[in-house]
């Protein structure tokens, strides 16, 4: 803990977790001015992007009655946000990813929770009447526990260094995640200044006093647990109990909405976007 402490202090680490391109689309959306066409040039300036996000745009998450052919019919089809949003899905799921395969095992759990808790925050944003706040639901839900990963690639590359190697074992990984991440979580969102409702929701998704009128963060905050409790993700808690989580109240969602919840997240962990 004191090691990973230190070579952050130090700022010397310097793992990757976002994409370029995938963050320059936030930032431009995040200026009331942005032009569609703004958006459509910083998508086509990376091919290997613009491919993976039409795949995505056609993928049973998106895909209407008919093919999208380019990023600019995703963009009339889907809007601005929503392509903005899948060029951020399909460049995370790249960055989940390790050729140590420990620390690999461990991404891909994050990465699966980080996904299903996006599909879950979106679902209940249209549940509860607040569809105009889906999109934002989506990345926040996405993002959430960004401090994971990035913490997960500094003691990889920590315990690279010989005298290290022996403390790559799970439970040491765990405690300094579960300790650290949410303050390295809303470090790194402000540090790429993502917009401040992102930021909110990585800073206050596992706090016991929480801001009850932020309708985003109880939206993600839910979802969370719901995959906690399904057991999505490094750990699980089968013993929690949605309907009698404050943010079901906050929501005003009852047993039922709650289940289907669950099962909307269990079928996310079959869609294509999870490996």
């Amino acid at each position: 803990m004191e090691i990973v402490k230190e070579r952050l202090q130090t700022g010397s680490p310097s793992v990757p977790v976002f994409h370029v391109v995938a963050l320059k689309l936030q930032q431009a959306l995040s200026r009331p001015e942005f032009s569609i066409e703004e958006i459509h040039q910083l998508i086509m300036a990376d091919p290997g992007l613009a491919s993976q996000v039409l795949r995505a745009a056609n993928s049973p998450l998106y895909a209407g009655l008919t093919k999208v052919g380019t990023i600019r019919e995703a963009i009339i089809r889907l809007g601005s946000r929503e392509v903005a949003n899948l060029a951020m899905l399909t460049t995370q799921k790249e960055l989940y990813r390790s050729d140590d395969p420990r620390y690999n095992a461990l991404m891909q759990l994050l990465w699966k929770h980080a996904f299903c808790s996006a599909v879950g925050s979106k679902w209940l944003a249209r549940k509860v009447g607040a569809a105009e706040l889906s999109q934002e639901a989506f990345l926040a839900g996405l993002l959430h526990d960004i401090g994971k990963l990035f913490l997960l690639k500094v003691m990889e590359e920590i315990c690279r260094e010989e005298n290290f190697r022996m403390a790559a074992n799970r439970a040491v990984l765990e405690e300094v995640l579960v300790a650290l991440h949410v303050e390295q979580g809303q470090q790194l969102m402000m540090q790429w200044h993502m917009p401040k409702v992102y930021c909110a929701v990585v800073a206050g998704h596992e706090e016991e006093v929480w801001d009850r009128g932020n309708l985003l963060l109880a939206i993600v905050r839910l979802a969370n647990a719901a995959c906690l409790k399904l057991g999505i993700g490094l750990r699980g808690d089968p013993g929690i109990i949605l309907p009698a989580r404050a943010e079901a109240q906050v929501l005003g969602l009852k047993e039922v909405t709650l289940a289907e919840l669950e099962i909307v997240i269990e079928d996310a962990l079959k869609m294509p976007a999870v490996p």
